[in-house]
């Protein structure tokens, strides 16, 4: 089991679902992906409603109440910081728009969100005792987050100023893509959305959890009431990956590795 049990800045080390429904999507996601006793575990009175999905007895993901009407369902990333006022303050002066100030919640951390110069939300988190996702890269954990964006550019100059990451160029199979590094290790990467996309796909991060069988994963999501937005397709050395969207709408990707995942 790939456990981790800290992360350095600028690595995704977390993502939670913001549902108008939360006994709904713990019932669909606990049979989706077979986390612990098909939901989510309680967090203290305190909380506001936020509660964590567990597999194997190891926190891989969030999910909480929506708190505003106008807010999106939507599955968010958070990306490790040192200290999150710094890397706050840093966003703004890179051009970012603070959605979400610096705050502590309870023990587990501190965090803040905002909007990048792309137009995507991001969170960041910094740990204390909650260090973010304990087991990811195995079926019904998170292996994989992507920057989809219109303005590639733009993320490119921005998050390296802001977390010190690296950009780096990569192609497979004569596909262009950005990737993201930290500490030489490739963390994530950066899709650029061009006219086939949809023109009311905003800016946004992906989240891409592993499964067995990418095929018999989309087929169990519509059975469950969710949709498949992307039938599931090869990629060349990487895997088999599909797009998903909950019965609420939330949308995921969801990914079969070609090999062992190692990322």
């Amino acid at each position: 089991m790939p456990e981790r049990t800290s992360y350095a800045q600028g690595t995704p080390s977390w993502v939670d679902l913001s549902s108008p429904d939360i006994e709904a999507s713990e019932a669909f996601y606990g049979a989706l992906f077979g986390w612990d006793g098909g939901g989510a575990t309680e967090s203290p009175e305190d909380s506001g409603g936020y509660e964590i999905f567990t597999l194997h007895g190891k926190r891989v993901a969030g999910i909480g109440p929506l708190i505003a009407p106008d807010q999106p369902v939507v599955w968010s990333t958070y990306l490790a910081v040192d200290d999150a006022d710094e890397v706050a303050a840093k966003a703004v002066a890179a051009g970012g728009r603070l959605v979400v100030e610096p705050m502590d919640v309870l023990k587990a951390g501190r965090m803040a969100g905002f909007i990048d110069t792309s137009g995507a939300f991001v969170g960041i988190w910094q740990a204390r005792e909650h260090i973010g996702a304990e087991v990811v890269n195995e079926p019904g954990a998170v292996g994989w987050n992507d920057l989809v964006t219109r303005d590639a550019a733009a993320a490119q100059a921005f998050y390296p100023a802001v977390f010190g990451i690296e950009a780096a160029p990569w192609e497979n199979a004569g596909s262009h893509y950005t990737v993201w590094n930290v500490e030489g290790r490739t963390v994530g990467g950066v899709v650029e959305m061009d006219e086939s996309w949809p023109a009311e796909i905003p800016s946004h991060w992906m989240t891409y959890f592993i499964v067995e069988d990418a095929d018999a994963t989309a087929a169990m999501a519509e059975v469950l009431g969710g949709e498949i937005r992307v039938e599931p397709f090869d990629v060349p050395n990487i895997g088999r990956i599909g797009v998903l969207a909950d019965p609420h709408g939330a949308v995921f990707s969801i990914m079969a590795p070609a090999g062992p995942p190692d990322g």
